[in-house]
């Protein structure tokens, strides 16, 4: 057909709209699926509720004529779709292109819609499987300057929430994007890291394998960089919708409410979870089921020093985010890695208005060679500070121990909490009672007559001023509860801060200082 034939080019539009749509092409689409694994539309589809997307930007290829050809859509599948019927930004790597490499033009691409979504006020998702940055389009100093990354423009404040799913090997850019994202995902089996491993061995003689350098395992154990985890991509994905509905489309408003269920778990059943004797442990996810809305409960970064609970959850419909001692593991002592979960966690519900609740039961923080390695002073304080910065409502609730700095920490008393409540069983201090007589009496018991009976009577004293009767006598507890009214407690002090509104000044924290 002659031009003379088609003024309008529609034959024309049609053949460039259907090779971009083809992607890298079958025999890549292919190996593609044999790795379980679908290509950036099919995972675009599975995203969005059925005929949403819109695609922008089909058209793109690359700015460099010998590219031209072979980069349809430049790499990048971008536009606007629906989650449960609320309208969002996705972007996803073709990895069939160049190995999803990132170019000028499709980075550019998915950039700007990131942009406009965040001035429009919608949340971003972003499919991550991609390979760094195209070395032709940023070689030399023209190259490098002219490359489009997240580091650059305006400065990330969490305005609109961001997503991130890890779903292949992402090294350099979809990783950028993920450190500055507000919830990670990835699933198992993929990569994340800053370059893979034949760059590193070109480049220092290094040899590590891809899991070595961003596998799951690393992320959930060692860096805490992601927050969720999946079996496979369909897994993934329904935990990229749930994990959207814990926030508002933007900061200007408040979390969206859910239907207060009908019923829930038996009055009695924390007596049952919760042991009366301190030396004995429980699983505190299980209170946290017990106490709020059923099936609600999302943790973030389960496996990241998990003596420290973080995670979203709904008690009366209403979104709370809860920070919670563990005494399943290491006792509910804290290290590093909660401090920097905490600060992260803090952060985030600063920035999208969701009030916050702590659950007391911790011997305080580790001491030792280990932790001060860790920098421990630094990540204490660190926590302090986005504590006293945060501004949405904060509710305490402290169960059993609540020892020294972490007391302060988690929101304890004149720690500027909305509600402080407590259980008969609360025990407040600045060091466990053991201790504590070893400290205070240990010179004294040596010279006594019958040092035992001396130690079992210093150890009642000191049991009777932990416990939360002269705290509460002086104002500090504003309640102390039978814990069958746990949940009913909790509702009421929610009821009080509903509709509250943050300052975010933790906005534009970084990520997980």
């Amino acid at each position: 057909m002659t031009e003379s034939s088609d003024p309008y080019r529609l034959q024309e539009l049609a053949q460039r709209e259907a090779r971009a749509l083809a992607m890298g092409g079958e025999d890549k689409l292919a190996r593609q699926r044999a790795k379980g694994r679908g290509s950036a539309r099919e995972r675009l589809e599975r995203l969005l509720d059925a005929g949403s997307f819109d695609e922008q930007g089909l058209l793109a290829t690359s700015d460099l004529p010998e590219a031209a050809d072979k980069t349809p859509a430049d790499g990048k599948v971008c536009g606007w779709g629906r989650i449960d019927g609320r309208g969002v930004y996705a972007s996803a790597d073709d990895v069939t292109v160049l190995a999803g490499a990132g170019g000028r033009v499709g980075v550019g691409k998915a950039y700007r819609g990131m942009q406009l979504a965040a001035e429009r006020g919608l949340p971003c998702v972003v499919l991550g499987d991609a390979g760094g940055a195209r070395v032709p389009d940023i070689m030399g100093s023209a190259g490098m300057m002219s490359m489009v990354y997240p580091i650059q423009g305006a400065p990330r404040d969490r305005r609109v929430p961001l997503v991130t799913a890890i779903l292949g090997e992402c090294f350099g850019g979809s990783a950028w994007t993920a450190s500055v994202s507000d919830i990670v995902l990835q699933v198992k089996g993929t990569a994340m890291c800053v370059g893979g491993p034949s760059i590193l061995e070109i480049a220092t003689g290094e040899k590590a394998s891809t899991e070595q350098l961003g596998g799951w395992e690393l992320h959930a154990r060692t860096t805490g960089q992601v927050d969720l985890f999946a079996q496979d991509e369909e897994e993934c994905l329904a935990l990229v919708r749930r994990a959207l509905s814990y926030f508002p489309d933007h900061a200007g408003l408040p979390p969206p409410a859910a239907p207060a269920p009908e019923g829930g778990a038996r009055r009695d059943a924390l007596l049952d979870l919760v042991p009366e004797d301190p030396r004995q442990v429980y699983d505190m996810r299980r209170v946290l089921e017990a106490v709020c809305d059923p099936g609600s409960v999302l943790e973030l970064k389960p496996l990241f020093d998990p003596s420290l609970i973080t995670a979203l959850a709904r008690i009366g419909g209403q979104v709370v985010g809860i920070l919670a001692n563990n005494p399943k593991f290491t006792a509910g002592a804290m290290g590093p890695g909660a401090c920097q979960k905490a600060v992260s966690f803090l952060c985030l519900c600063d920035s999208f208005h969701i009030p916050l609740l702590f659950l007391h039961d911790t011997p305080g923080f580790f001491v030792g060679r280990r932790a001060e390695e860790g920098g421990m002073p630094l990540r204490i304080m660190n926590w302090i500070a986005a504590l006293q910065q945060c501004s949405v409502p904060r509710i305490s609730l402290i169960l059993r121990k609540s020892y020294g700095m972490a007391h302060c920490n988690m929101s304890g008393g004149n720690m500027g909490s909305d509600c402080l409540l407590a259980w008969p069983t609360a025990d407040v201090s600045f060091m466990a009672p053991a201790v504590a007589v070893n400290v205070v009496y240990g010179r004294k018991l040596l010279e006594m007559p019958d040092p035992h009976a001396a130690r079992s009577a210093f150890m009642d004293e000191i049991a009777r001023a932990n416990a939360p009767w002269d705290a509460a006598a002086r104002g500090y507890i504003d309640r102390v509860i039978d814990p069958r009214d746990t949940r009913v407690e909790l509702l009421r002090a929610l009821s009080r801060v509903k509709g509250a509104r943050s300052q975010r000044r933790l906005a534009n924290w970084p990520r997980m200082a």
